[in-house]
């Protein structure tokens, strides 16, 4: 592995952490939105209260991913957050575009899709358990 590929991974581990992580943060700071996740599993018959797992994808999980300790766990966390997303919220947007002619779930797919390609080339050496 070059440098700059053990690199990129850092790259990519910073940004999708740090990005997803602001999503946790926000619901941290504004503990009211899980009201509404748990509105959203209710509908589907399922218990309110696991709208608290919103913090393993959006807390637990980037901070695993940005720091590099067990980073592929940390992405299946972010991985699921973000299917349990689409699925519960989204699902009605799958097919949709924007305005602009952008896919309506791009960040979602993006999220998910970036958190996949860490799932599967794990952290790279700048980690603080490589993997």
């Amino acid at each position: 592995m070059t440098y700059y590929e053990e690199l990129a991974k850092l790259v990519l581990r910073i940004a999708v952490g740090l990005l997803v992580l602001l999503h946790g943060i926000a619901k941290i700071l504004n503990p009211d939105s899980l009201g509404f996740i748990g509105s959203k599993l209710a509908e589907f018959g399922m218990p309110s209260e696991i709208a608290y797992a919103v913090y393993l994808g959006e807390v637990l999980g980037p901070l695993m991913i940005i720091f590099g300790y067990f980073a592929r766990a940390g992405a299946l966390l972010v991985i699921g957050n973000m299917l349990v997303a689409i699925l519960l919220v989204h699902a009605g947007e799958l097919f949709q575009l924007t305005n602009h002619g952008g896919w309506a779930l791009e960040l979602q797919g993006l999220y998910l899709l970036a958190a996949l390609a860490i799932a599967l080339q794990g952290s790279g050496k700048y980690a603080i358990r490589p993997d």
